[in-house]
């Protein structure tokens, strides 16, 4: 099995498509429906904590059984999020890239350090 520091994103993207090409799905993966499956795919993740303590989280994680149900569900927006950026040729890294120097100027380490408030706030 794969592990992250030896997969690339392209061979990612390029196994989602080929799994849709040979099932004749692109006609149903327009760039709304797979905004709809990556947001309900995230929903799915969000059950599993809902209404749970910071000790229960750490619970589900050390549990193997519940563990492989919250990877899954990762993985499931992993796949619709490959598949959007495959269909419509977005480059996951630039534009990975590209947000986290956004991020930089909007919360700066001296003003945010410790911090959980929106830049908005500040």
């Amino acid at each position: 099995m794969a592990k992250d520091s030896e997969t690339k994103i392209e061979e990612l993207k390029e196994l989602v498509k080929k799994y849709c090409e040979l099932r004749d799905w692109d006609q149903f993966h327009n760039a709304k429906d797979l905004a709809i499956g990556l947001i309900t795919e995230a929903s799915e993740v969000l059950e599993h904590f809902r209404f749970k303590s910071k000790e229960e989280v750490e619970k589900m994680f050390e549990n193997s059984e519940k563990r492989e149900e919250i990877e899954d569900e990762i993985a499931d927006v992993m796949w619709f999020l490959f598949r959007l950026a495959q269909k419509y040729n977005v480059d996951l890294s630039e534009a990975f890239e590209r947000k986290m120097k956004k991020f930089e100027k909007k919360y700066p380490i001296e003003k945010f350090k410790g911090s959980n408030k929106k830049y908005t706030e500040l």
